[in-house]
């Protein structure tokens, strides 16, 4: 028995954010000082670490569900499956909807219960349930549907990945330019064959680690106090991703029993393109090489930003509809996935194409 991708899709916002959204930002530093440097200054150097020039934010009128639900409708059709034939929705996110202009988040109901009521899918024992696992949610919720397609209690899922960064955004911090919105999704199933999942791997880091990525109020002292924002650590979280991630996606390959020399593709969370790079480097390194194949790395973070638990479905569904022409994929071949972010996780599943 396989288990096997039949279908993906993902929500791309239309509203495109460039550099110039942020020359009138004052900027302060995580000791709450006012960052003394000229704003285009500030915004040359993000791009030369982070690699992103541009990010897509949702419009005023659309949350995290409603994104979700149009990634969902366009994985549907990909699979060619009717709706009330799943066994389950995952959704994967971290702040729920929050609708424009308020900063308090819902997630009552679950965000996987109003997708699947957007679906209209009347079948009660499709079961509706989020994850939150931080950026690597949604290879978790991949994770945990395939265990449930493994048991025999499923024979399909749909895992989707939504978040609306831009809802929780300190406009006074530097690592707001990283964050985007977005969503991807991806029907799971069990069928016939060698394509499918070839070994997963899982870690949490919670000792020292826990609160490297978390919520904080403006780093602009006496603005807003009873408002929250992301914020992250991000040289102990770049440290952290180096040394622990290359880690976690060898265990998964040698769980997979697949050698490097078969892996056609590394599908990484795209959180800063240095780190990425640094990341690959080491992985390859761990497996007994001195090089990285040419092209092994798609990335979309330079035109899309970091859109969380939705950077790595949304890649894959790129490249699956050949939507970046230097990648392709072809039946037989092994790619991997991995992600970390916030907790901090860590996770990875080697599949077969």
């Amino acid at each position: 028995m396989a288990i096997r991708i039949s279908g993906t899709g993902s929500y791309i916002p239309e509203r495109i954010i460039g550099e110039d959204e942020f020359l009138q930002h004052q900027f302060y530093d995580a000791s709450h000082r006012l960052i003394e440097a000229d704003p285009a200054e500030i915004i040359r150097k993000f791009r030369a670490i982070t690699g992103i020039e541009e990010r897509r934010y949702v419009r005023p009128d659309q949350q995290s569900s409603d994104i979700a639900t149009l990634a969902a409708q366009e994985a549907v059709a990909d699979a060619g499956i009717d709706p009330e034939t799943l066994d389950g929705i995952i959704i994967a996110h971290n702040y729920g909807n929050i609708p424009y202009g308020q900063r308090q988040s819902d997630t009552v109901p679950s965000l996987a219960a109003r997708v699947k009521h957007n679906l209209r899918i009347k079948n009660a024992a499709c079961v509706a349930f989020d994850v939150l696992f931080g950026c690597p949610g949604w290879i978790q919720g991949m994770i945990i549907a395939s265990q449930f397609l493994k048991t025999g209690a499923a024979k399909r899922y749909m895992v989707i990945g939504s978040e609306t960064l831009s809802r929780v955004l300190d406009p006074h911090d530097r690592d707001s330019m990283i964050y985007a919105d977005g969503a991807g999704a991806a029907i799971i199933e069990r069928g016939e064959g060698d394509a499918g999942i070839l070994g997963m791997a899982s870690r949490s880091y919670t000792y020292d680690e826990v609160y490297y990525l978390d919520f904080d109020t403006s780093l602009k002292p006496g603005v807003t106090p009873d408002t929250r924002y992301i914020r992250m650590q991000g040289r102990k979280i770049y440290e952290f991703a180096l040394g622990q991630v290359p880690l976690a996606m060898k265990a998964c390959m040698d769980e997979s029993g697949v050698a490097i020399d078969e892996v056609k593709k590394v599908f990484l969370h795209q959180a800063n393109e240095k780190m990425d790079e640094a990341i690959i480097k080491r992985f390859f390194a761990l497996c007994g090489k001195d090089t990285v194949p040419e092209h092994v790395m798609p990335m979309s973070i330079h035109k899309l930003g970091n859109s969380s638990v939705a950077t790595v479905p949304t890649l894959l569904d790129l490249v699956r509809k050949g939507k970046l022409p230097e990648h392709q994929l072809h039946p037989g071949d092994v790619i991997l996935l991995a992600s970390v972010g916030a907790g901090m996780h860590i996770n990875a599943f080697a599949y077969r194409v």
